[in-house]
C-alpha cells in the first residue's frame, strides 16, 4: 500500500485505495468484522462514511474499538436517517442531531473529515455556504469535532466555487475517464445515462481538469467517488465506451489526476478488496487505461497529455508527466503558484536536461508534441 498526504489537515496520511462504505450495509456484525479487519491488513485506513445507517454506524463502531487512531474517517454532515431510509437535508437540527448520532455509534469524539453532503447546484450552494450549515461546520473544526472541512459533489463549477472559498479541504469527487468528458451539470443522474455518451465527447472537458489543477494548486486533497462508474465502466455491454476497463485502469487514472490523493473502492467482499489493492502488484500493461483511450474514434484525446506515463523512459530520467502536470498548473493560472514551484523543484530531472531526443514522442499514443512542452516548461521555471 501507498499513501498520500491530505496536505490542509495536518499532513495526514491516507491510503491510496481507500472504502466506501456501501459493501458494509448489510452485513452482519461477524462479516463486517472480518471484512474489515482484512482491509486493515491489506493497509488500507481511509474509510468513507456516507450512510447514516444506524446499524452500520454501530458495526463500525465495534469494529474500530480500540484503534480508532490508526484510521481515518470521513463522515458526512447533512446525511440523515428517517423513516428507515437516508435522506439528505440541510436542516441545521436534524443535521446537528445526525453528527452526535454518528460520533457515539462509533465511539469516538471527532472525525478526521467533515464531508457537507452533496452539492451539485446553485441555489444549494449559496444556501450552505451564505447559512447555517458553512458555519455548524466551521464550529466544529474549531472545537476540534472535525479536523477537516470536506465537500461531495458531481458538478465541477460548483466544486470549484466550493475550493474557491478556502474554506474546504477535501472535496469529495466523481472521476473516471467517462464522466471527465462530461459538461458540468446540477444533474448527476446525467452521468450514469448512456445516451449522454451516444455522440461522443471532443475529449477531457475543461471545466473538470480546472477543477484538478486548482485543487492541486491549493493542497486541497481530492478523494474519489464512482472509480468504477458504479462497476459499469467493468463490463462491456454498461460501459459508456463500448469496451471494458479493468479495475487497475480505472485506479491509475485515478491516482494520476491533479489533486487526487486516493479512491474510495465500493468494495462489497474480501475478494473485491484484494482485487483493488492488487493494483500494485499489476505490470503496466495491466494498469494502462492508454490502452483503452488511444483506441476510441468517438473520443477525442490526440495533442492533449493524459499522465498516463507511456512517454517513459526518457533518455535523460526526466518524468514527463509530471513536468507536463506542473506545467499545465501554471498555463491554467497564468502564473507559477508556490506549491507548483516546489513540486517542481522536488523532482529529480527538470525540463531543461531535455536533450529532444524524441523518445517520449514516439512512445505517446496521444501524438502530444513533448519537445515543445519541455521548453515550455524552462521558460516557465527557469531551468
Amino acid at each position: 500500500m501507498r499513501y498520500r498526504e491530505l496536505k490542509r489537515c495536518g499532513n495526514l496520511k491516507v491510503s491510496e485505495i481507500a472504502l466506501g462504505c456501501e459493501g458494509f450495509v448489510e452485513k452482519t456484525p461477524e462479516e463486517f468484522r472480518e471484512m474489515f479487519d482484512r482491509a486493515l491488513a491489506l493497509g488500507i485506513n481511509f474509510i468513507d462514511m456516507y450512510t447514516p445507517n444506524p446499524r452500520f454506524r454501530d458495526n463500525l463502531g465495534a469494529a474500530i474499538a480500540g484503534r480508532r487512531e490508526k484510521l481515518v474517517l470521513q463522515g458526512h454532515i447533512c446525511a440523515v436517517w428517517e423513516n428507515g431510509q437516508y435522506l439528505r437535508t440541510r436542516d441545521l437540527k436534524k443535521a446537528k442531531e445526525a453528527f452526535e448520532d454518528q460520533l457515539h455509534r462509533l465511539g469516538t469524539d471527532y472525525l478526521d473529515i467533515g464531508m457537507i453532503h452533496y452539492v451539485d447546484g446553485e441555489s444549494d450552494f449559496q444556501e450552505v455556504f451564505h447559512g447555517d450549515i458553512i458555519t455548524y461546520c466551521k464550529e466544529l473544526k474549531a472545537e476540534g469535532k472535525i479536523r477537516a472541512i470536506g465537500l461531495s459533489s458531481h458538478n465541477p463549477l460548483i466544486a470549484r466555487k466550493a475550493v474557491e472559498t478556502g474554506l474546504v479541504d477535501v472535496l469529495m469527487f466523481s472521476v473516471n475517464a467517462a464522466y471527465d468528458m462530461q459538461p458540468a451539470s446540477e444533474d448527476c443522474n446525467a452521468l450514469f445515462d448512456p445516451a449522454t455518451y451516444r455522440n461522443g465527447f471532443a475529449g477531457m472537458n475543461p471545466e473538470r481538469k480546472s477543477l484538478y489543477e486548482l485543487c492541486e494548486k491549493e493542497n486541497v486533497a481530492i478523494d474519489v467517488m464512482k472509480v468504477f462508474g458504479g462497476g459499469d465502466m467493468l463490463k462491456a455491454e454498461l460501459s459508456p465506451f463500448g469496451v471494458v476497463f479493468n479495475e487497475y485502469q480505472c485506479i491509475e487514472y485515478c491516482l494520476t489526476r491533479p489533486g487526487v490523493v486516493a479512491v474510495m473502492a465500493g468494495c462489497r467482499s474480501i475478494p473485491e478488496m484484494e482485487k483493488a489493492v492488487s493494483y500494485y502488484d499489476a505490470s503496466q500493461t495491466e494498469r494502462d487505461y492508454s490502452l483503452v483511450l488511444s483506441q476510441m474514434d468517438k473520443f477525442k484525446f490526440h495533442g492533449n497529455c493524459m499522465y498516463c506515463g507511456h512517454c517513459a523512459p526518457c533518455s535523460v530520467g526526466i518524468n514527463v508527466a509530471d513536468v507536463n502536470k506542473y506545467l499545465n498548473l501554471c498555463l491554467a493560472q497564468g502564473e507559477v503558484p508556490e506549491t507548483v514551484a516546489d513540486h517542481y523543484k522536488l523532482l529529480p530531472h527538470h525540463a531543461g536536461e531535455c536533450v529532444a531526443c524524441g523518445r517520449c514522442e514516439r512512445n505517446c499514443p496521444f501524438g502530444v508534441y513533448i519537445i515543445p512542452k519541455m521548453k515550455k516548461a524552462v521558460e516557465i521555471f527557469g531551468y
